[in-house]
Formats: structure tokens, sequence, C-alpha cells
């Protein structure tokens, strides 16, 4: 598979559920940023802000793919629950966390490949700091180098 978009996700929350926020960084295949956000979502777990992360970014990177006519896109999360679940090798046994697993399936039929990566949490720190920055102003950042 050749992406066109390389996409990392982020969510977390200040306690279990507490404060959280998602971040999203949309890039091209060679590494240039052209999408950073982290966006406060309110009191809820650590899991739900992974999910509203990758919805974010799955409602977003048709944006930046008008012109591709099948577009690929690859996710990277340091969520292992969120990777393997959206592979479909965990089972989705939270009832909170299924609808959003509906919602990014019906949003994943919009491109032609979603490859889903785990990726060490080192690896996803540019998302994780859109995520606290977000948490910090209670708000939406953005940030682009």
């Amino acid at each position: 598979m050749h992406p066109h978009l390389i996409i990392n996700v982020d969510g977390g929350s200040r306690g279990n559920p507490g404060p959280a926020a998602t971040g999203v960084v949309i890039s091209t295949p060679d590494g240039v940023e052209i999408l950073t956000r982290g966006e406060y979502i309110g009191e809820t777990t650590n899991n739900v802000a992974e999910y509203k992360a990758l919805l974010d970014a799955l409602k977003r990177a048709p944006d930046y793919l008008r012109k591709v006519s099948a577009p690929e896109i690859e996710v990277r999360s340091d969520s292992e629950l969120l990777v393997k679940q959206m592979k479909g090798e965990y089972r989705i046994k939270n009832a909170g966390l299924k609808p959003l697993a509906v919602e990014a399936q019906r949003l994943m039929r919009g491109f032609a490949k979603v490859r889903f990566v785990h990726v060490y949490r080192e690896d996803n720190g540019r998302a994780d700091r859109l995520c606290n920055l977000a948490m910090n102003a209670r708000g939406v950042v953005e940030e682009l180098d």
C-alpha cells in the first residue's frame, strides 16, 4: 500500500473519565504536515478520546484528497486497543465505544484502503502534544511549524 496521507491520532484524558482532548496530524507520505489540530472534548474516558481523534481525522482527511480517485490512508495510533479493534483483532465490548467504531467504519468506506498501524508513544509525539495543548487551553489548537 502506498498511502496518499499519513494520519497520526491521539486522545487522552486527565483522570478516567476526566478532562479530555484529541490530537490529529495529517501528513503527506514524505512527511509534510498539512493539518495539525488538537481539540478539547470535555469530560470523557481515554478510550473515547482516542476514538474521537480517529473520527475527527477521518472526517477531515477527504478535504486533502479531492484530486485522488481511490484514496488510501495510513492511520497511526499509540492506542493498541483502538488499532486492534479497528483491524478486527479485538472485539469491542464497551458499549460506549461501539457507536464510535460504527461511525469510524462508515467513514472508512469513503477511502479505497485504510491501514491501521500501532506506534509507540514516542513515535506519536506530535499528536500527543496537540492533545495536551488542547486540554490545557480547553479549546481548539492548530499548530503548523
